[in-house]
């Protein structure tokens, strides 16, 4: 493809190759989803452990004699279908434990080896790949790539236009000031309008005060950040750049998350659900469940505060009292994990537990699930509710960020109009979420109006193609 066609994605992670989150999903999914809008687009990752190995007819196209402390170069190879461009360097990335952290604290040297990232990025952006291959865009993830735009607008200029991306801001890339000169930024960059962040540097900031545009997942969210409870404390940064910022959606790969063709699952469609009864059975037993008469609802879940489990713990008596029944898929917060075990141990038979996460077993969960609960007090975009939507496993979502874009909510206004594809909920808290479980259960019980809405949350539109089309028009609108 021309040259004007190209664009170059950082990340720190990306599917097939290693995944933590939602972030992984999206980067992995962009460059098939771009492709179909005429956008050559290649992914820009860390060489963790063992990733090299993984790549088709790798190469090399770029080497640092020091990056960073020790020698560094981008291999390219292909995986999936898609071109990925491996940063090997094993003094920042061969090690064990994951992408962020070890044992359950951060690898000390974050500000580096995600430096090392934005780096290498920017020098390809530059045209110093041996492959010829340059970008008219690049397109940095959150605070991992945070310093790549920073590198170009602080460097010699180069004609490459630059997109920054908030996945959560919730996580800044905090490093301390007299890190400054290690992570190769000019003095005069440690200002207020610049890196400087409360006395600190932040490298989502650098992303966001240099980038030429800056998206977010979701236009609510776009929305919500503009405010002190949802920014964070870049809410002024998010303000001053609000003419260049844009909420654009993510989608879900629906040839991955499909229940007519999920190898997970037994198949099944809006036309015919026999299938979901008989995900249902096997889900309750892989569980060791015997659901009474309401619905059997599903958490895939970090279990955090964040994601509102602390509010599920305090809900579930009357849920369960009511018939509910309970899968729980996760890991996060080491009292929150308690709490759901207990949670098992108080209704045996109603309440089942896996602590950790399965891939396969999440397919199993939405194939079977009557409902899936999202009470995230903030939720940038959120997936986990569109994969409810597709499996007719219907979202029960608090009304915030990416759940209310993507989620009707039953009203009765909506209900009436045939409109409803979920239930939610506002304010965030104990009250509102029991009430949104009540109004569950009592759809529930109406099975041909529930299999109706099950049908309307199946066809709800969920895939890549309207976002990669939203992002397609933005980079188009940023070349000369």
């Amino acid at each position: 493809m021309a040259g004007a066609a190209r664009v170059l994605s950082v990340a720190s992670e990306a599917v097939p190759l290693v995944k933590t989150g939602g972030l992984a999903d999206v980067a992995g999914a962009l460059p098939a989803a771009l492709a179909g809008q005429g956008w050559d687009m290649r992914v820009l990752l860390p060489a963790y452990r063992g990733l090299a190995d993984r790549l088709t007819g790798p190469q090399t196209i770029w080497r640092d004699a020091d990056l960073f402390g020790g020698k560094a170069r981008v291999l390219k190879g292909t995986l999936g279908g898609v071109m990925f461009l491996l940063l090997d360097a094993a003094h920042l990335f061969d090690r064990a434990g994951g992408p962020y952290s070890d044992a359950g604290r951060d690898h000390p040297d974050n500000a580096e080896r995600f430096a090392a990232l934005s780096w290498a990025a920017a020098e390809l952006a530059r045209g110093q790949g041996t492959d010829g291959w340059s970008p008219a865009i690049l397109h940095a993830h959150d605070w991992q790539a945070g310093l790549a735009p920073a590198y170009l607008r602080y460097g010699p200029e180069v004609p490459v236009r630059t997109v920054m991306t908030v996945h959560n801001i919730a996580f800044q890339g905090i490093a301390p000031a007299d890190k400054l000169a290690g992570l190769r930024l000019p003095g005069w960059t440690y200002s207020a309008d610049r890196v400087e962040y409360f006395g600190n540097i932040s490298t989502l900031k650098a992303g966001l005060v240099t980038a030429d545009a800056i998206t977010t997942v979701s236009p609510t969210y776009a929305e919500e950040l503009r405010r002190p409870d949802y920014g964070l404390g870049l809410e002024g940064v998010i303000a001053s750049r609000a003419r260049d910022l844009h909420g654009i959606l993510n989608g879900v790969d629906l040839a991955v998350w499909s229940p007519e063709r999920d190898p997970a699952i037994i198949p099944y469609s809006a036309k015919s659900l026999k299938g979901k009864a008989e995900n249902r059975a096997a889900l309750a037993a892989e569980f060791g469940l015997s659901p009474a008469d309401g619905p059997l609802a599903i958490v895939v879940s970090r279990l955090t505060d964040q994601k509102g489990i602390d509010l599920l713990a305090e809900v579930l008596p009357e849920f369960i009292s009511a018939g509910g029944s309970l899968a729980v898929l996760g890991a996060g917060d080491p009292a929150l994990e308690a709490a759901m075990r207990q949670a098992a141990e108080r209704w045996p038979g109603r309440v089942g537990v896996r602590i950790g996460y399965d891939e396969a077993l999440a397919h199993r969960m939405f194939g079977g699930g009557d409902a899936v609960l999202v009470p995230s007090r903030f939720e940038p975009c959120g997936l986990t509710q569109m994969y409810g939507l597709r499996y007719g496993t219907i979202p029960v979502v608090a009304a915030t960020g990416g759940l209310n874009d993507t989620v009707i909510g039953a009203t009765p206004a909506s209900l009436s109009a045939r409109a409803a594809t979920g239930v939610s909920f506002h304010p965030v808290d104990k009250t509102a979420f029991a009430g949104a479980l009540r109004q569950v259960s009592r759809l529930y019980a109406d099975r041909s109006g529930w299999t109706s809405l099950m049908k309307r949350a199946m066809k709800a539109e969920v895939g890549w193609e309207a976002p990669a089309a939203r992002y397609a028009d933005l980079y188009r609108s940023l070349l000369p």
